[in-house]
């Protein structure tokens, strides 16, 4: 595929030189090398798709690294990666060793800040801002944030601060799906594009100025001021933003370029927080797309042509849904909970089925933890569905509001573990370490989908405050014996053993087939009763792996438990190690760790 313009663009800077039809060319370049690279590596399209024009006006307007631009989630960052000098390596996105699929300081001068949560752009763009002003540096600074985004707390933390201060601040609401404000009407329209003319606002500012001087003038401008006001609250009814202190402008079609950028360099001129209100459509130019976005959210290769991936297989989040489908059909206090994660955790189903009982609280953990804990006070066994590296944000709510009184919340730990080309904001790996640390909690790591329906069936109808946690993607069961209670021995009457859990138990089955030991499998990881301690003390080798981070990890904690029984045999640990696990395919990282099979087997026939 030929990219003439594309090809061309090294810097921001060569954006801001191109003639209309040029930049036309270039949105159609951009979107066509997006569909061709997401569809053979997977990752985020529709999102991309929608903030195409967004992008190129916010470049054309704004000079990065001088102005820093922060896309919220930073998923939708692709076309800023092929404005920013990234265009030569796109190809390797979200693959071992290539570029990040969000954005990422140590990529380019151009990424200002580390992202892949949500919610947080605001804060940080204002932190960066006010940074910029203490050291007298020039520049200013952009939140780019779409409507899910702003369901989150923070964001709203974050506006409230912003709107205190006096400044060229500029928050981008990126709106591809609800309508903000209640801009209704003829007139409003009429007043919204005679706002959103530059010559309107120079008007405003020259007439400004000429009246600030003197005591008859500010009398006349703050009745001027008031009028306007007046007028605005009658025709834009009560504007959320303005209340907090922002200076509104828009809406705008977020796939006008010219449009946009008029509305941007009036934000820049303003001595107070601007909010640019965006009107964009999810997977603007690729049909599939557009028409079905939620499905083209995260993808997955798929088939340019067709929009099939090889996507169909049944995953530990549709067991998940099947199994809470089939409860709620006769438990009418089974709840599903999920923050804006529906399909994702695999609840669509009992979404339409039990309208009543499911709650998508938007993006919004903490709510989401302490709002499932009032259920449970309430009498209702609510378990909330929620991706492990999310959860983070919810930990002071799991023990503030749910361990100390001990509510029976269940925690479904969706994408525990290695989650692969995501890379280092959406690895799984610290659950184990944070939820083993709280009073109270009870932790589950099946390894089949059999043994994951059981344990949220055997969870439903105990009191206990739990977490049961799941890897990305299918079960690959290799094993028929059968498995209960806390843990489970596979002994081949060997003298030395694997201790693992979760998927990797598959991995030990593997390993075991090919060199002598038994293996251990813990069922429930936390607490480790005593029992398991005695078993373990009868070996004179233990070799321990876990896809988890070191500190805090349950191998950790069983050494120590270890070595307070003097225990004097041989204790080998194999984790995560302390440190970020980057973007590649969650095989490769597994290999990185020694948490394969192949390895196992090595390290095994080693000693």
């Amino acid at each position: 595929m030929e990219y003439s313009i594309l090809n061309k663009i090294n810097s921001p800077d060569d954006v801001k030189s191109l003639s209309d039809i040029e930049i036309k060319n270039l949105c159609a370049e951009i979107r066509n090398c997006i569909i061709d690279t997401v569809s053979k590596n997977g990752g985020h399209l529709a999102s991309n798709l929608g903030c195409v024009e967004l992008t190129v006006a916010l470049h054309r307007t704004f000079s990065t690294p001088k102005d820093a631009i922060i896309f919220d989630v930073g998923h939708q960052s692709y076309t800023h990666k092929l404005l920013t000098g990234r265009f030569n390596r796109f190809s390797t996105i979200r693959t071992e060793g290539g570029l990040s699929g969000f954005m990422r300081p140590d990529e380019s001068e151009h990424d200002c800040f580390v992202t892949g949560h949500s919610s947080n752009s605001i804060s940080a763009a204002y932190g960066i801002y006010r940074a910029k002003k203490l050291s007298g540096e020039d520049g200013t600074a952009v939140a780019v944030i779409g409507d899910g985004a702003m369901t989150g707390g923070m964001a709203y933390e974050a506006l409230n601060n912003v709107g205190n201060g006096r400044s060229n601040f500029i928050v981008v609401l990126n709106d591809n799906k609800m309508s903000i404000s209640r801009n209704v009407g003829a007139i409003a329209r009429g007043f919204t594009k005679l706002r959103n003319q530059p010559k309107y606002h120079d008007f405003k500012f020259k007439l400004s100025k000429i009246l600030s001087h003197g005591v008859f003038g500010k009398f006349i401008f703050n009745i001027l001021d008031s009028v306007k006001n007046f007028v605005k609250s009658l025709v834009y009814r009560n504007n959320f933003f303005v209340s907090l202190g922002f200076n509104y402008l828009g809406p705008v079609n977020g796939h006008d370029i010219k449009a946009m950028e008029a509305l941007f360099r009036v934000a820049k001129l303003h001595n107070r927080p601007s909010l640019v209100h965006v009107i964009t459509t999810k997977g603007k130019g690729y049909p599939y797309a557009e028409n079905s976005p939620k499905n083209y959210h995260g993808v997955s290769s798929f088939d340019v042509e067709t929009g099939e991936s090889g996507k169909g297989k049944i995953s530990f989040s549709d067991i998940v849904g099947e199994t809470l489908c089939e409860l709620a059909e006769t438990d009418n206090k089974i709840c599903a909970i999920t923050a804006a994660m529906t399909e994702g955790t695999g609840l669509s189903k009992f979404a339409s089925n039990f309208k009543e009982r499911f709650f998508d609280v938007g993006i919004a953990e903490q709510h989401a933890v302490t709002f499932s804990a009032g259920l449970a006070k309430g009498g209702m066994t609510p378990f909330f569905a929620v991706y492990s590296s999310f959860l983070q944000r919810g930990f002071d709510q799991v023990v503030h509001d749910a361990a100390i009184a001990n509510l029976p919340l269940k925690l479904l730990v969706d994408r525990a573990g290695i989650v692969g080309e995501d890379g280092e904001s959406h690895q799984g790996v610290f659950d184990v370490a944070f939820l083993s640390s709280i009073p109270n909690m009870n932790i589950y790591a099946p390894a089949s989908y059999d043994e994951l329906k059981d344990c949220i069936k055997n969870t439903s109808k105990n009191s206990e405050l739990c977490a049961i946690r799941y890897p990305r993607g299918c079960e690959n069961k290799n094993y028929s014996c059968e498995i209960s209670g806390d843990y489970t021995v596979i002994s081949n009457n060997s003298k030395r053993a694997i201790v693992t859990y979760g998927r990797l138990f598959s991995n030990a089955v593997e390993a075991q087939a090919k060199s002598d030991c038994d293996i251990v499998k813990l069922n429930r990881i936390y607490p480790l009763s005593n029992e398991l301690l005695e078993t373990l003390l009868s070996y004179k080798e233990l070799y321990f792996f876990e896809e988890a981070v070191s500190r805090g990890s349950i191998s950790e904690l069983l050494g120590s438990m270890l070595a307070k029984k003097s225990y004097n045999g041989k204790y080998s640990t194999y984790t995560v190690k302390d440190e970020f696990v980057v973007h590649s395919s969650v095989s490769s990282a597994l290999r990185k760790y020694k948490l394969d099979a192949e390895s196992m087997i090595e390290i095994l026939n080693k000693h």
